[in-house]
């Protein structure tokens, strides 16, 4: 019933539009006139204020015929760097790729796409279906900034699914972790290398003791620890003064991610004091664990939807955050559901036409 030639089409025409995160402002655009003529309410919120973007989250609401609450479907607008330029290209045997110099996009475009191309086709056939509201957020892609200012009063549905998820369409995530942040700054003193390097304290070295003492890597089945970035130093001849560490805990389990934050800043202070010197240390929040139960409906349904299209299912965990983190905080219980993207956040991430097929049928399943 899907029309996936012209799912691909569209997949193609949206990913030719750069929407780098607080920069969506040509993708929204667009996806508001598909909604508009697909018979949605639009309305466009102002969380692009809060950020310096151009533009803000979409919400649409369809009224249905099938009695019930709505369904809430949902994908992001942003697209992960290096983005600009994107071109997709399909291959003989029907994936898509970029042309190797950007990412192409499939997160999340595969997602929006399956979500008009159910639409579209239930107008299409005159189908009946629920209620369907949609959310197309903006910055997803750093730490789900667009959705956490979203005023979710506006929600009238109980229940989400969030396309947005890699791997076999079919899979589904249930569970998503808690992602701290912390930048920590360590201040010694600065002095001439040559003439006097015991004058100066070593912010650098403190920093390098710090990173030594902790843990790295996969702490345990559900939590990872890594620092990604160390700014430090002025010269090569000055005893560095400041070393700054950028890094992230995150973990399944909510409270293993606070005690290994806990853990990380005591192990810096401690060091910090050992060489003489200051440090400061800061954290925020990427998102909130949450676990799903498969006895609930949402998942219930979606099994159903699958099982119906001769799809075979898969429940996992994901390391990853997405809108869903925030939509739970919220009172909406949600899933993540894989919509056929495949090595994201590379310039070698592919979808493939049948994919979108699958995902579309899914959603359409889902709507009606």
């Amino acid at each position: 019933m899907i029309n996936k030639i012209r799912a691909a089409e569209e997949f193609i025409k949206l990913v030719s539009i750069d929407a780098p995160s607080f920069k969506e402002r040509e993708m929204a655009d667009v996806l508001k006139q598909y909604l508009v003529g697909l018979g949605f309410e639009v309305t466009e919120d102002d969380a692009y204020k809060f950020y310096g973007g151009n533009a803000g989250n979409l919400y649409g609401f369809l009224k249905g015929d099938i009695k019930g609450d709505p369904l809430l479907f949902s994908a992001h607008m942003d697209t992960v760097e290096p983005s600009t330029g994107k071109k997709a290209m399909i291959q003989e045997d029907g994936t898509i790729t970029s042309d190797g110099s950007t990412v192409l996009g499939a997160d999340d475009l595969a997602g929006v796409v399956a979500i008009l191309e159910a639409v579209r086709t239930i107008r299409e056939k005159g189908l009946s279906h629920r209620s369907v509201e949609v959310l197309f957020t903006i910055a997803e892609e750093v730490y789900i900034r667009g959705s956490e200012v979203f005023d979710y009063n506006q929600i009238k549905a109980k229940e989400a699914y969030v396309l947005d998820l890699s791997g076999p369409v079919g899979t589904a995530a249930l569970k998503a972790p808690t992602l701290v942040s912390f930048t920590s700054e360590f201040t010694g003193k600065a002095s001439h290398a040559g003439f006097a390097p015991e004058e100066g304290i070593n912010a650098i070295s403190a920093a390098a003791e710090a990173i030594t003492a902790m843990k790295q890597g996969r702490i345990d089945e559900e939590t990872t620890v890594n620092v990604g970035i160390i700014e430090g130093g002025l010269a090569r001849n000055i005893v560095p003064e400041k070393c700054i560490l950028k890094g992230e805990v995150r973990s399944l389990n909510h409270n293993k991610t606070l005690a290994e934050i806990d853990k990380i800043e005591h192990i810096f202070k401690e060091t910090a004091w050992s060489f003489g010197a200051e440090l400061k240390f800061e954290t925020s929040f990427g998102c909130i664990a949450y676990e799903i139960d498969k006895a609930q409906e949402v998942v219930k349904r979606f099994d159903r939807a699958c099982r119906e299209l001769g799809y075979e299912t898969d429940y996992v965990a994901t390391f990853g955050g997405s809108d869903n983190n925030n939509f739970v905080r919220n009172g909406i219980t949600g899933i993540v559901i894989a919509c056929g993207m495949n090595a994201v956040h590379s310039t070698k991430e592919y979808t493939h036409i049948d994919e979108l097929e699958r995902c579309s049928n899914i959603t359409l399943k889902l709507m009606t």
